[in-house]
């Protein structure tokens, strides 16, 4: 396992590749075009062949098979998969936890620099921590996940540092940068650690959803690939092509519709721009020097999730199909991701999500994670589905699972009574090639040796280079063998450019959806006067339980409303009023520890109403159940009778209040959702309600200034009140009776309002229709 403490002959070592100048990046144009680049540190040398250059990545004074660009991806990829020891394939196995650029002091994400916090360092951010040069040389990583960068300058340095360190060991594998969305216009990461740096915002998920338009998202495609890889990024986590049949889902502002058209030609058009390279730097097939491998996820569809927990839980570990639409949900990876128009063909990864698809394992009976599930990886994505990419378990799949079933930790779902060692050899006869989240080559090496007593030497041998060949392939068509460095002038100019900008703002606009406006309240184009009340906002945890504290102001940028409107704290002196809430939060997420503690069973309803909720219709009998290691007792997780209130119920009572202050005058609501909601509790009360799935304030006030147009439309159904929430089937889309405003408009998929009334276009004829 980790070695605690790292030899003075191998810090030496690191610490000279690490502050390496990068004036030490050099690079050669070989006869016929192809731009080589490598760094002077890392003692690899350039073989001139019949005028052709190439680099001797492995020391040994010939060409090899793989150091020759001019042979197909495939061939080299089998080449180098033959040289590799097991140990080294075992390290490509691995993809790393969440690094940030520098890393953090303490808590997550925490890393030393010479054996002292960053701060204490006097290292750069972009000099290599001690724990990244221990995995990279070590444990021989290659697929690195980065999370927070200080700057685009840094993260295009730290990528020269790395590219050189890896670039003098062993083989000479370069790494494979990859990062969660980070386009975002909040510029968060998955796991809210920041994204940083100046980069293009787009609306993301069910923002880019509500656009309706496959070839915008195309075009976001293109434009974040040429910035990540000037970032140093060659792989995107994206997209998340999982339905959103579940409204209650914790992860379903992620996703672009509970539509499976929609979903498989937003999936689509997101993979062909990421993958496909522009003809000038294309190496061929539409792969090249401007690609970004999509790993697509999550096979076979995260959505349906029981009762809307969520699977990085042991609470949500179920997903369930009680109307048994299992196939709707592979829809988007079978018609979409692996189908695709242009060169690349097919998304060249795929992520499982956590989740137990319960009772689908037809051949097996196993209900277990899909990432440990033979039946989903091999027998129906490899076997049935033909899919011969890089398949990667979402993060820490093999590693244990917390205390209690809320508590954020390991997620072995079905598997909780291995060992770490035999997870990972469950996760590879499954036919998994990569581990998420693991930067220790330890239990993989363990799972080799499992294999070969079970198996023989030769067999396990052979499992092991058939994911070399896939994982290197997707490293070797992006050109990072050929040159993985960066310019770093070039990368300040890309990163962030202004035409990359206005293209992001653009569509943050276009899918910021218009709800109600009655008696044409809606624009208020004079600079009149707006009184915006401030919101109680309550204490909430992220995904690992760290508090922020609870705060009373201003929901947005007081000045920059000072823009487009004269600002009033007197709601006497107001035209009008604009209230910013968000949708009702669920605190709980489904499942309540206090709950437990006095005797329940510790499952709650999650909400999508602000007032109290008593889940008196909910299900008697829960379908899944059952958690053999932290609370085997419990066989029944209904939640049927139960009461909740939403943590931000105070958005409530401020639209309420705001409306008795504004008397006859109009009140517009502009909500920030991350799911759909329950609008009859305040619909009624209100003149307009303007809907934006996680954009930026400016949009949404261009639309209500008049200064843009209304053009986005719902990407999922709302919901009239919790009881057809409660009656509709988790894996089923369009099952719920929607909202019917005092307009007699309903809120169901499709629908939005611009300037003259409803919308009603190519787009909704379309995906109307596939409904």
């Amino acid at each position: 396992m980790k070695k605690s403490v790292i030899t003075g002959l191998y810090l030496a070592f690191a610490l000279q590749i690490a502050t390496a100048q990068q004036t030490d990046v050099k690079t050669v144009k070989s006869k016929s075009g192809t731009m080589l680049g490598y760094s002077a540190t890392s003692g690899i040398k350039i073989l001139t062949i019949k005028g052709e250059k190439f680099k001797d990545l492995n020391k040994n004074g010939k060409l090899d098979k793989y150091e020759d660009w001019r042979l197909p991806a495939e061939e080299r990829a089998k080449d180098l998969a033959s040289q590799m020891t097991v140990a080294q394939i075992a390290g490509l196995m691995l993809y790393s936890q969440h690094q940030k650029l520098p890393s953090n002091s303490e808590g997550f994400g925490a890393g030393t620099y010479n054996g002292k916090p960053f701060s204490e360092s006097g290292m750069q951010a972009y000099e290599l921590s001690d724990q990244q040069k221990q995995f990279l040389k070590d444990d021989n990583l290659r697929h690195v996940l980065l999370t927070a960068l200080e700057s685009p300058e840094v993260a295009a340095k730290w990528n020269n540092n790395a590219q050189a360190f890896v670039e003098g060991l062993g083989m000479g594998i370069p790494a494979n940068n990859s990062s969660d969305p980070r386009n975002t216009a909040t510029v968060t990461s998955e796991f809210n650690a920041g994204a940083g740096g100046t980069i293009s915002l787009w609306p993301d998920g069910l923002a880019l959803g509500a656009t309706f338009d496959p070839e915008l998202v195309k075009q976001f495609g293109r434009i974040a690939a040429q910035e990540y890889r000037a970032l140093g990024i060659a792989t995107a986590l994206s997209p998340q092509v999982d339905l959103g049949t579940e409204p209650r889902w914790y992860r379903i502002g992620y996703v672009f519709s509970e539509s499976p058209q929609l979903v498989t030609d937003m999936g689509k058009a997101y993979i062909e721009g990421f993958q496909t390279s522009d003809k000038a730097t294309e190496i061929k097939n539409g792969w090249g020097y401007s690609s970004v491998n999509a790993m697509v996820k999550h096979w076979p569809g995260g959505g349906p999730e029981e009762g809307g927990r969520d699977g990085h839980w042991a609470m949500g570990k179920y997903a369930v199909y009680p109307g048994n639409n299992f196939a709707s949900h592979t829809k988007p990876f079978l018609e979409g991701a692996f189908k695709l128009d242009g060169g690349t063909k097919s998304a060249s990864a795929v992520m499982p999500y956590y989740t137990i698809s319960f009772d689908r394992d037809s051949k097996y009976k196993e209900n277990v994670g899909n990432g440990f599930s033979k039946y989903m990886i091999t027998e129906l994505l490899r076997d049935t589905y033909g899919y011969d990419g890089v398949v990667c378990t979402d993060w820490l799949i093999t590693a244990d699972e917390g205390k209690t079933p809320g508590t954020f930790a390991g997620k072995p779902w079905g598997t909780e009574a291995l060992n770490i060692a035999e997870r990972h050899y469950k996760v590879l006869m499954a036919g998994v090639d990569q581990f998420g989240g693991n930067n220790d080559k330890g239990p993989v090496l363990e799972a080799y040796q499992m294999g070969v007593k079970e198996h023989g030497e030769k067999y396990m041998r052979q499992r092991f280079e058939r994911s070399a060949v896939r994982l290197l392939k997707n490293i070797f068509r992006t050109g990072l063998f050929e040159n993985p460095y960066l310019d770093v002038e070039k990368t300040k100019a890309t990163v962030g450019k202004p035409e990359f900008m206005k293209a992001g703002y653009d569509a943050q606009v276009k899918s910021v959806v218009l709800l109600k406006n009655k008696q044409q309240a809606l624009p208020v184009k004079e600079k009149k006067t707006v009184y915006i009340p401030k919101i109680y906002t309550p204490v909430k945890t992220d995904w690992w339980g760290i508090a922020t504290p609870a705060t009373f102001d201003y929901p947005v940028d007081i000045n920059l409303v000072k823009k487009y409107y004269n600002v009033t704290e007197d709601a006497t002196k107001a035209d009008f009023a604009i209230v910013f809430v968000k949708n009702p939060q669920s605190k709980e997420g489904g499942y309540s520890e206090a709950e437990r503690a006095q005797g329940g069973n510790g499952y709650v309803p999650i909400s999508l109403q602000y007032g109290t909720y008593t889940a008196n219709t909910a299900r008697e009998h829960s379908i899944a159940a059952g958690d053999p290691v932290v609370d085997p007792t419990i066989k029944n997780r209904s939640y049927k009778g139960k009461t909740t209130t939403s943590s931000n119920i105070m958005d409530l009572r401020t639209i309420e209040d705001t409306k008795m202050l504004m008397g006859d005058k109009p009140v517009i609501v502009s909500v920030t959702a991350d799911k759909p909601m329950i609008f009859a509790e305040f619909e009624k009360q209100v003149d307009g309600i303007v809907l934006n799935f996680g954009v930026s304030t400016q949009a949404v006030l261009d639309i209500i200034s008049g200064k843009a147009a209304p053009s986005g439309l719902l990407p999922l159904q709302m919901p009239a009140n919790m009881e057809t929430v409660e009656a509709q089937k988790e894996d089923v889309p369009f099952d719920m009776e929607p909202h019917t405003d005092s307009e007699g408009n309903k809120y169901d998929f499709g629908f939005g309002l611009n300037w003259k009334g409803v919308i009603k276009d190519s787009r909704t004829a379309k995906y109307n229709n596939s409904k």
